[in-house]
């Protein structure tokens, strides 16, 4: 117990002490947004944070009822009742979501324009529990893939074009699955933001010159992690573990910046946004205040249960809301339409920087 505690205070020591040395670093960080312009397309790598369906119907629950209930109406791929981040950043910018990698034979050439979603739900920048499905770097390669083809992107539209690359954290869960050392989680965490700067190094290597990477949202304030305190309260030992990927990936994203002029990548600050709309508590123009935000809205009726489950009957093994808009979650671990809609509103700020 006494080593464990030792391990955490170093490790709060580390995050203060890399908090301090960011805050010297940004200072050089280039800040020409009013300059942009509004990119036309979107190019999009991760986790079921950003996927709008590129898992096939056999192997995911976001194709199963009640996903997508709000938005089309239907399961569509999407790890909530509606609209994700990526929805709400492809509209930020003013285009159509673009349209998922395993679909783009079904899909139209003036569709294919606006971009293309190469996120798998479950996966990581390595293998995790969903070893069949492609990890960010094979994501990647089929972008590669698609760009050397030459028959639907030129180098000139990539000029014009944004990336999101989403991490929302499954490479962490992976590990404690493994049963892997705790001694061994710091250096892992290093080694997690390590590839993610591999692979943002990369992806504008291809040609993508406008790159907006996640922060790791608080997984201390999933219903996952909070059901224990029923859903009163998230767990800040974490929260602190997230708050270390996120400090090393600040100066990770601060050396790319350093390496690109003008400033290429982009932090969209996903742990905060979450923490500003959990902690809301009146309600202000833009973004909804959830009475309990921990709470989700489709739970298993067991804690062997999850969203989606039915029984050989066919009968419900879990309950849902009676409003989506009015939970800040989905499910254990996604948000709302409506959570994403309030995570964007208070990124609003955030997001002028996406702008080429």
């Amino acid at each position: 117990m006494e080593s464990v505690k030792l391990l955490f205070s170093i490790f709060l020591f580390l995050v203060s002490f890399s908090s301090f040395l960011l805050g010297v670093e940004s200072d050089h960080v280039h800040h020409d947004n009013l300059k942009r312009l509004r990119p036309n397309r979107l190019f999009v790598f991760g986790d079921s944070y950003a996927d709008t369906g590129n898992i096939r119907k056999s192997l995911a629950d976001s194709w199963k009822m009640p996903y997508g209930v709000s938005f089309p109406g239907k399961p569509s791929g999407r790890f909530s009742d509606g609209r994700i981040s990526t929805d709400f950043l492809a509209r930020y910018v003013g285009i159509k979501s673009p349209i998922p990698y395993t679909w783009k034979n079904y899909a139209g050439k003036e569709r294919l324009l606006y971009g293309m979603n190469y996120a798998y739900g479950g996966t990581g920048v390595f293998k995790t529990f969903n070893n069949p499905l492609p990890n960010m770097t094979t994501q990647i390669d089929y972008f590669q893939s698609v760009l050397s083809s030459g028959n639907i992107y030129s180098p000139s539209d990539l000029n014009s074009s944004l990336a999101l690359v989403s991490n929302a954290g499954n490479d962490y869960g992976t590990f404690i699955l493994q049963k892997r050392p705790m001694r061994e989680f710091l250096g892992f965490i290093k080694k997690v933001v390590d590839q993610i700067e591999v692979n943002l190094r990369r992806i504008h290597k291809l040609g993508v010159k406008k790159i907006a990477v996640t922060s790791l949202q608080p997984l201390g304030c999933l219903p996952s992690k909070t059901t224990y305190t029923s859903f009163k309260h998230c767990n800040a030992s974490d929260n602190a573990f997230v708050s270390l990927h996120n400090t090393l990936l600040r100066r990770a994203v601060v050396k790319l910046n350093n390496e690109t002029k003008p400033s290429t990548f982009v932090i969209l600050d996903l742990y905060n946004a979450f923490l500003t709309v959990i902690k809301n508590k009146k309600a202000e123009p833009g973004f909804t205040r959830f009475v309990n935000p921990l709470k989700p809205c489709c739970v298993g009726i067991t804690s062997n249960d999850s969203c989606s489950n039915v029984d050989e009957k066919g009968e419900k093994k879990y309950t849902v809301c009676e409003d989506p808009k009015t939970s800040f979650f989905w499910d254990v671990f996604h948000p709302t339409e409506e959570g994403w809609r309030s995570v964007y509103s208070v990124l609003r700020e955030n997001l002028k920087a996406v702008l080429i």
